[in-house]
């Protein structure tokens, strides 16, 4: 009878712990539309023009009185909710490690997001200042609410399972990037079909990304489970913003393998964003690609990231984590290279590159989240992935810098696009160096039988 009780309970606790992963996942699936659709297709072009229609004769808009170019300010905008992030994460962090109450913070934080970007609707006319406030207060909510949602996976994954539960995580939030992508673009593009403006279909596409987010966040609200931390005592207190940081930053010293991996990966995750961000400058500027083939290209990576994020999640399991985060870090750095050689007006190769990033992209990203987790000190997951996060949003400007010094010198986007390669080359180079089994050990966490 006792063997049967303790039979009883293992599956017991096994089915309870794939009920949270499910839940889990339903968060990437819920979040992950505002990154597609919001930030990466719409926004940008959509906030650009409204703030040209509020410039004066010389294309300037004055907010707080301080005269900005109307075509610069979506980028300043992005940049000051970085700002803003990199404030709030590490105070966030701590009290979440401190109470142990993720779960409140994560819903306060993915519902502030939600609601600022279903307020959105409301951005017409020449509200650029509206457009701005509420892309702040989105962008700062979202990488709040990621990093608390990556701080679960090592409550809510054993060591064996983290990859896979990772690489599905992110396999669902591009499915769902490109189900709702694709959506919008029948209502955008057949929008004199259904009798609405240009304007007021953008206007649906941003505000329907906030109803998701907000709708499917109600599922691993339900699943998710608070722990109280049993590593840190009641009376300690979170330092706010900054002083905070700072302290996350020396408890850090102490795990110097825990840093280098975050070395690595902010040094090839920069690449990785770099070419996110840059790859329809390139498309457009360098091969003559129209906005349609764009973002069709942009559709074909969502799809092919839920493709490679499995896949790789596979690998993992047989060559471990590591040795398969290094293998992207190869592919990256190849596809890189043959971009350099698309020629230009075809569309067809464009769609190829496309294919190759988007099969290495979400692997890449998912089995580096796993592979971190691993690395993080029991009880300190939140105000650990505080810095992952920023490392994921805040450190990304090198590749851009790089990038735009070697277009102004070189006056061609094939050289600024392959100049990226370093970063890729590094990265593997500062990866394979550090010894993830011993820096899990140090770290005080159960060493993975591949990793």
């Amino acid at each position: 009878m006792g063997t049967d009780t303790v039979r009883t309970g293992t599956v017991d606790e096994a089915g309870e712990r794939r009920r949270e992963q499910r839940g889990w996942y339903f968060y990437d699936w819920a979040c992950s539309v505002y990154s597609t659709s919001v930030l990466t297709v719409f926004l940008g072009p959509y906030l650009t023009s409204v703030a040209k229609s509020a410039a004066d004769p010389d294309g300037f808009v004055h907010p707080l009185g301080i005269p900005v170019r109307a075509g610069s300010f979506f980028a300043y905008t992005v940049s000051l909710s970085v700002i803003v992030a990199v404030l709030v994460m590490p105070l966030v962090g701590a009290a979440a490690d401190r109470t142990g109450r993720k779960k409140p913070l994560l819903a306060a934080a993915a519902y502030t997001g939600a609601a600022a970007t279903t307020a959105m609707f409301f951005l017409d006319g020449d509200r650029y200042l509206l457009g701005g406030l509420l892309l702040v207060v989105a962008n700062a909510a979202q990488s709040v609410a990621m990093m608390l949602y990556n701080s679960y996976l090592p409550q809510i994954a054993p060591p064996e399972e983290r990859d896979a539960v990772s690489s599905r995580g992110w396999a669902f939030g591009y499915a769902a990037g490109s189900l709702v992508l694709v959506v919008n673009l029948v209502l955008y593009t057949g929008h004199e079909s259904f009798g609405l403006s240009e304007s007021a279909a953008v206007r649906i596409c941003l505000a329907s990304a906030g109803l998701w987010w907000g709708a499917f966040t109600l599922v691993p609200l339900r699943r998710l489970r608070d722990r109280r931390s049993t590593t840190r005592s009641d009376g300690e207190s979170t330092a706010p913003g900054f002083r905070q940081l700072a302290a996350t930053v020396r408890d850090m010293r102490r795990h110097p393998l825990t840093v280098a991996f975050l070395l690595a990966y902010l040094v090839y995750n920069d690449g990785v964003q770099t070419v996110i961000s840059q790859a329809s400058v390139y498309g457009s500027e360098e091969l003559g690609l129209g906005q349609s083939t764009l973002i069709g290209a942009v559709l074909l990576v969502q799809v092919l990231a839920v493709v490679g994020a499995l896949g790789m999640g596979r690998l993992a399991r047989v060559y471990g984590a590591k040795r398969t985060i290094l293998g992207s870090l190869v592919a990256w750095t190849v596809t890189l290279a043959a971009g350099y050689f698309l020629p230009g007006g075809a569309p067809v190769w464009f769609f190829v590159l496309a294919a190759g990033i988007g099969l290495v992209l979400g692997g890449s990203q998912a089995l580096s989240r796993s592979l971190f987790s691993h690395l993080v000190p029991p009880g300190k997951e939140a105000e650990y992935f505080s810095a992952y996060e920023m490392s994921d949003r805040g450190m990304s400007w090198l590749g851009p810098l790089l990038f735009g010094i070697t277009y102004q010198v070189t006056g061609s986007y094939r050289d600024a696009i392959v100049s990226l390669v370093a970063f890729f080359v590094i990265g593997f180079v500062l990866l394979a160096r550090v010894p993830v089994r011993r820096a899990v050990g140090d770290a005080g966490n159960p060493v993975p039988e591949r990793i």
